[in-house]
């Protein structure tokens, strides 16, 4: 089934698999990635860390688990089954309200704020290792339509850096990733 039409925990299940797929194959972790000043193993310090601190932000605490530093593949895999056990849980359907992001169901605050993330920078750990990852079309086109509108907020954020233009006729992915600021034909 397509990622699009999976529930928020099956989505971050699989996502989360796709991830830790491409995390078996780093061979470098000081190789640097499309997001200026990183290297692979700040990418999964990125999601470890800022999504430990988002729940936080709203009463939600993780447990702790092996250090990115020391073992990025097994901090990883700690920290997805620790989402994982949120999504599956009865947790899932309460209400989850953040300082910054407002209140959501908590599997909807999950899904849309982190494994969101997680699909993107997939790309990013992939590409620090010279890979293409196969993601989900349909699913890249989902979240390229729901930001295309909120664009000049994103930018604001300082989350994104400025738009990447791609050929008109580039393929999904690579217009998501142009759009979050990535250079799909850079090697």
């Amino acid at each position: 089934m397509a990622l699009a039409e999976l529930d928020a925990a099956d989505r971050h299940r699989a996502v989360a698999a796709r991830f830790a797929d491409v995390i078996a194959d780093v061979s470098d972790w000081e190789a640097p990635t499309p997001v200026d000043g990183w290297v692979a193993r700040d990418v999964v310090a990125h999601l470890v860390d800022w999504f430990t601190g988002f729940l936080d932000a709203g009463g939600v605490r993780l447990p702790g688990g092996p250090a990115v530093a020391d073992d990025p593949a097994a901090a990883w895999s700690a920290h997805a089954a620790a989402v994982q056990e949120l999504l599956d849980g009865p947790s899932a359907r309460e209400t989850f309200t953040h300082p910054m992001a407002g209140e959501h169901r908590l599997a909807d605050a999950v899904d849309r704020f982190y494994t969101a993330d997680v699909f993107m920078h997939t790309w990013d750990l992939a590409r620090s290792q010279g890979a293409t990852p196969d993601l989900d079309t349909a699913y890249a086109q989902v979240l390229l339509d729901g930001m295309i509108p909120i664009d000049e907020l994103l930018r604001s954020s300082g989350q994104y850096g400025p738009a990447v233009d791609v050929p008109d006729d580039a393929d999904t992915v690579s217009r998501l990733m142009g759009f979050v600021g990535r250079d799909p034909a850079a090697g």
